[in-house]
């Protein structure tokens, strides 16, 4: 019988993409988060309030242009951004080679078992082939007998 549950037992030591801790599930939302829309048009609007604000407003200038502090910010982010990310490549690699190793294994046993099937297939086509002959020798005997009775039966009737 071939396990169906291939996908389970050979990637369980994968967890999640960064591990069971605590770290390893922030990270992961921090990853994930990233990439999302909901970021991308967060990270817009607030790019664009920062510079409308310190590019206006005289008394609330925290970040005159060149926008120095906001480059920083820029650079802060990419600097703990890229590393998750680079992280969550990783991870998934790991999971994509354990799937894949398991349905090369999944794929494996299938075709063990067809070849399976097809020698128990093979054995039983020979064995039928078998009492097929059997039974043509049986019925040819039969049929001899019956001929061999029906004469003699004929022949006391005659006499």
């Amino acid at each position: 019988m071939i396990k169906e549950h291939r996908f389970h037992e050979l990637a369980a030591h994968l967890h999640g993409p960064f591990g069971t801790d605590t770290f390893g599930r922030r990270a992961e939302g921090f990853a994930r988060f990233f990439g999302t829309p909901k970021f991308l048009i967060g990270q817009t609007v607030l790019v664009a309030a920062w510079i409308a604000v310190n590019a206006v407003a005289f008394s609330l200038r925290w970040d005159p242009y060149p926008f120095i502090l906001l480059n920083l910010m820029f650079s802060l982010q990419a600097a703990y951004a890229a590393p998750l990310i680079l992280l969550a490549q990783t991870r998934q690699a790991d999971r994509d080679k354990a799937m894949s190793d398991a349905d090369a294994a999944h794929r494996e046993a299938l075709a063990a078992a067809a070849l399976e099937r097809q020698e128990i297939a093979g054995r039983d086509t020979a064995r039928l082939q078998e009492l097929l002959e059997q039974n043509t020798r049986l019925t040819e005997q039969i049929e001899r007998l019956t001929t061999e009775i029906h004469g003699r039966v004929v022949a006391e009737k005659r006499s």
